[in-house]
């Protein structure tokens, strides 16, 4: 689990406009684009390259 004030501070680094990202089982999630990156022993992996993109058709990013 991300501290929530750290979590108020972190934003998708993929979208121009810096959408907020929620913690989803595991996942940090894009509010805007539903990008999802890995939490890794706490640490959140906000690299681009490790971003798993949303399913096509899916409701849920």
């Amino acid at each position: 689990m991300i501290d929530p004030k750290l979590l108020e501070l972190l934003a998708c680094p993929v979208c121009p406009e810096r959408p907020p990202l929620e913690e989803r089982d595991g996942w940090l999630v894009c509010t805007s684009c539903g990008r999802r990156f890995p939490i890794r022993d706490g640490i959140p992996d906000l690299l681009p390259e490790s971003a798993v993109e949303p399913q096509e058709g899916s409701t849920e990013p």
